[in-house]
């Protein structure tokens, strides 16, 4: 067996065996980060305040770069990037994974669209309570849409890939709707 199937195997029997943490909830304060990121296969740093303060930041942490789920994901969202930007926010993978690992996967699984973030020790994850199981070094696929106030608008724990961009988009185009001012 490849060891990317050896990963999504032990990732779904680890899934099916340990309950993951509950998700932080809509109307939390988001924790504050930095961390090593890659876009288009160039590191940089990453400050979530600093992306907030152009508007809402939809965050995404999956389990790992190359595996079957994550790749489908990354593809799901290089392809709604735009309209994510139309509405002004932006959007933010984070994995366990190296720095070296994501500036490949930022390239060739994310298009070079959007960035992806270094959390090797899961500090961010386990802020966020987005760990898959206690004992698995891994992030559970959860999705944030962040307020530029630094409150979690909408969370989503889900770890097939299918649903984390269109839920996402639907609460990011109901925030953006709510900001027009009513005549």
């Amino acid at each position: 067996m490849k060891p990317l199937r050896l990963v999504s195997a032990a990732l779904g029997l680890v899934a099916a065996a340990v309950p993951a943490y509950a998700a932080l909830k809509a109307g939390d304060q988001a924790p504050p980060f930095t961390t090593e990121a890659s876009l288009g296969g160039k590191a940089f740093t990453f400050v979530l305040a600093d992306a907030l303060a152009k508007g809402p930041v939809v965050l995404y942490f999956y389990p790992a770069a190359f595996t079957p789920g994550c790749n489908i994901e990354a593809h799901d969202f290089a392809e709604a990037v735009g309209r994510f930007a139309a509405l002004g926010a932006t959007v933010i993978g984070v994995s366990h994974d190296s720095i070296a690992t994501l500036n490949k996967f930022s390239v060739e699984k994310c298009q070079g669209k959007f960035p992806v973030a270094a959390d090797t020790d899961l500090a961010i994850a386990r802020s966020y309570n987005a760990v898959l199981a206690p004992l698995v070094p891994y992030a559970n696929r959860t999705s944030y849409v962040i307020a530029p106030g630094g409150k979690i608008l909408y969370a989503f724990t889900d770890l097939a890939p299918d649903d984390h961009v269109a839920n996402t988009l639907r609460a990011v185009e109901a925030w953006h709707a709510a900001q027009k001012p009513q005549n």
